[in-house]
Parts: structure tokens; C-alpha cells; sequence
């Protein structure tokens, strides 16, 4: 099977991705644990809100809280600005995106990437590799690998990112696969060859076994 095609140019927004049943089958052939999982979590799917800008701001929003935290900080910003667009964060005072949550730095952020989104909002991203798409978002101010690759699953819904600096699906792994022990970096790693070319679809489970909410960006 051509695993390209089913990768790049056909993100379909609003719908689960197309690889999303096949990845599962293949991960529970592959691995007894995480099939276990997958069957506890029937409900679990990957949607794209088909909007990069939106992703890449709550993706900031996330950065090093907890999953409910970055939902309440999330939700005070989305009635104080309404959408989520350059225009409506630009026309916030900073203190008033400070009094959603935000730290200044990130307050910094957010209106850095807003303030510059029209030299990035132009880019073919269906048409670039993953490796690319990172580069050039890590231009922005504020934005780091670990964001980057939120962008690459949550919004260009790529099959195979494994994010290595996301504590959630650190924690997730450890918890499933060492009992809840610390692994070293290359242990998760060897430990998520088995999974390729599908560890998007895996780490969405991590990220369901540690947190009662289900991860959105």
C-alpha cells in the first residue's frame, strides 16, 4: 500500500483521516497492549479542523500545562477574542490576553504569530514533508518542534509524527509498556519502531490513557 498517498493531499477536514482504521488494525496486529487500548477507546478519533492558524495559537496555549488547564485557558481566550482569527487577537490589548491565563511571554507569542501570519498563511503545507513543514514554522517566535508537530497532527493530520518531547505520551508509554517507570529517550524510541508507519495514531492513544480528556489542538 502507498502510505504517501494516504499521508499528503488528502486531509479531509472535519472527518477522521483517511489511514485511521487501516493504522488501527495494523497497531493491534503489531502490538497486544496497544490493542488493548485501541478496544477501550472505540470512541477515539483524529480530526482536522482544517485551520493551521488555530492550532498553532491553542498549540501555544498548551505548551507545558496539563490538558485541563490549557481547556480553561483555552476557553476564557475564545470568549474574550471570539474567533480565533490575526485580526480578532490583534485587536486584544496584551493585559487583556493576560487576563485569560496566558503568561506574558506566552501573550508575546500569540500576538508575534498573529502579527506575522501573512507571510506564512500563503504555503502549500498538503504539498511539503513533514521535516519541511517544521522548519519553516519554527520561524515563528514561540514556536518549537514540539508545536510544530502538533500542527502536523492535529491539523495536517500526517500519519507518522512521534512528538519525543510531549511529557503526555512520555507518561502514556511509561505507564503502558515499563509500569509506570521512567524509559530513556531511546527506549520510547525503539519501542515505537513497531508502530511506524502509524505512530501519529499510536501517541493519540497515549495521550488518551493519561488524560480523562481527549487531546484537541
Amino acid at each position: 500500500m502507498n502510505y504517501e498517498v494516504l499521508a499528503i493531499g488528502m486531509v479531509s477536514f472535519g472527518e477522521k483521516p483517511k489511514y485511521w482504521d487501516l493504522a488501527k488494525k495494523v497497531l493491534s496486529e503489531n502490538d497486544a497492549k496497544i490493542a488493548q487500548i485501541i478496544e477501550e477507546y472505540q470512541d477515539l478519533e483524529l480530526v482536522s479542523r482544517g485551520d493551521l492558524f488555530f492550532t498553532l495559537i491553542r498549540s501555544i496555549i498548551g505548551q507545558q500545562i496539563s490538558v485541563k488547564a490549557a481547556s480553561t485557558v483555552w476557553t476564557r481566550l475564545s470568549e474574550k477574542v471570539g474567533e480565533i482569527t490575526p485580526e480578532n487577537i490583534l485587536s486584544k490589548e496584551p493585559e487583556e490576553l493576560r487576563s485569560c491565563g496566558l503568561s506574558q511571554r506566552k501573550v508575546e507569542y500569540v500576538i508575534g504569530i498573529a502579527s506575522s501570519w501573512n507571510k506564512f498563511s500563503h504555503h502549500e503545507w498538503d504539498q511539503m514533508n513533514d521535516e519541511d513543514i517544521i522548519n519553516k514554522l519554527i520561524q515563528l517566535r514561540g514556536v518549537g518542534r514540539w508545536t510544530a508537530e502538533m500542527i502536523l497532527i492535529f491539523t495536517l493530520l500526517r500519519p507518522d509524527v512521534f512528538p519525543i518531547g510531549d511529557i503526555g505520551m512520555i507518561r502514556g508509554i511509561e505507564k503502558i509498556y515499563n509500569s509506570g517507570e521512567k524509559m530513556t529517550t531511546e527506549e520510547i524510541y525503539k519501542l515505537s519502531d513497531k508502530w511506524r508507519p502509524w505512530r501519529t495514531v499510536a501517541c493519540c492513544y497515549m495521550w488518551r490513557t493519561v488524560d480523562p480528556e481527549q487531546v484537541e489542538y
